[in-house]
Formats: structure tokens, C-alpha cells, sequence
């Protein structure tokens, strides 16, 4: 029973940040949504930042279990460091909780968001960093540093799939591989 109302409060507060942000939801919003108490929130979180942290845990979850799937172990570093990349980022552009954190990151900057989006990024950067070793403990690829370059990769491929569309025509998958392969792999050196 009470797992019952813990799960309930969590997926109710996580339509709620979804909806209308972290800042505009509050306890009272939550326990309504979730058909409880405002006092049962309270024995499962102390208070809203960590309801939020438990959600942001879920939702890294979610995306390490994603970029799992894209791993082929029959495929090259670089197929399954981009289709990982891309997939993580796919999941984040049409998740409407990351899609409101990401609003309400850029137009209020709300300090408990801006932490939040750290916490996932690095994530997604520790992921990555994960497979790069792996790949430089194979010969795959070249010693490098995994957590700078794992950085990197993740800033480009943001770059080319989010900041690139704002105000230009949205590339295509193949696009975005080829171009991560030409700055990342091969140099724009001849």
C-alpha cells in the first residue's frame, strides 16, 4: 500500500513538473494530482528538491537503459557512439519533462533545474566515458581523455541537433553521423 501511494506521488509530481515546471509545481498541486495527503509526500521526501531529485534518478534510469538498446556488439565504436548519442538525445528532445526542464532552464533558470540538467548531463558524459575507455582498452580508438572527450561529443551532437534547428533546417541522422565522423574521427586535416 504504501509503495502504492510512493509511486502514485511520483508519477504525479512528475506529470506536474512536466506540465508546468519545477517552479510552478507545489506539494499541494502533487498530492492532489495523486489523490493523497500532503502529509504522506512528506513520509516518502522531505521536500520538493528531493521528490525532484528522485524523478531526475528515474528519468538517468531511463536514459541509460536507452542508450543500452543502440549498443550492437557487432558494430564500430563510431556506429554505436553515434546511434547511443543520438538516441539519448532524441529521447531527451521528446520527453515532455526534459522538454519543460530544458524551458524552464533557459527562460527562468531556476538554480534546482540548472542542477538538475548538470545531473543528467554528466550522465550521459559518464556513459559515455564508460564506452570510450572500453574502446581505448581494445585499440579502437586512441588514448584519449574518456571524460573530456566524452564532453565534447556530447556538446556537438547538442549543437547539431538542438541549436543547429533553431534557426536553420533540422538535419537528418545520417547528416549529423557524417559530420561527427568528420570532426570527431577524421580531422579536417587532408
Amino acid at each position: 500500500m504504501a509503495i502504492d501511494r510512493r509511486r502514485a506521488v511520483i508519477e504525479a509530481a512528475t506529470q506536474s513538473f512536466a506540465s508546468f515546471g519545477y517552479k510552478a509545481t507545489t506539494m499541494d498541486h502533487v498530492a492532489r494530482l495523486a489523490n493523497v495527503g500532503k502529509g504522506t509526500i512528506y513520509t516518502f521526501f522531505k521536500n520538493k528538491e528531493e521528490l525532484f531529485g528522485e524523478i531526475i534518478s528515474h528519468l538517468i534510469l531511463e536514459m541509460k537503459a536507452v542508450a543500452d538498446e543502440c549498443i550492437d556488439s557487432e558494430g564500430t565504436f563510431f556506429e554505436n557512439v553515434h546511434r547511443t548519442l543520438y538516441r539519448i538525445l532524441e529521447f531527451r528532445k521528446e520527453h515532455q519533462l526534459t522538454i519543460k526542464l530544458v524551458q524552464e532552464e533557459r527562460e527562468i533558470g531556476t538554480p534546482e533545474v540548472q542542477e538538475m540538467m548538470r545531473k543528467l548531463d554528466s550522465a550521459i558524459i559518464s556513459y559515455i566515458s564508460t564506452y570510450l575507455e572500453k574502446a581505448i582498452a581494445k585499440g579502437e580508438i586512441r588514448k584519449c581523455d574518456p571524460e573530456i572527450t566524452a564532453f565534447v561529443m556530447l556538446r556537438l551532437y547538442i549543437s547539431l541537433i538542438f541549436d543547429w534547428e533553431r534557426t536553420r533546417q533540422p538535419l537528418e541522422k545520417e547528416e549529423i553521423a557524417q559530420l561527427f565522423e568528420l570532426y570527431l574521427l577524421k580531422g579536417l586535416s587532408k
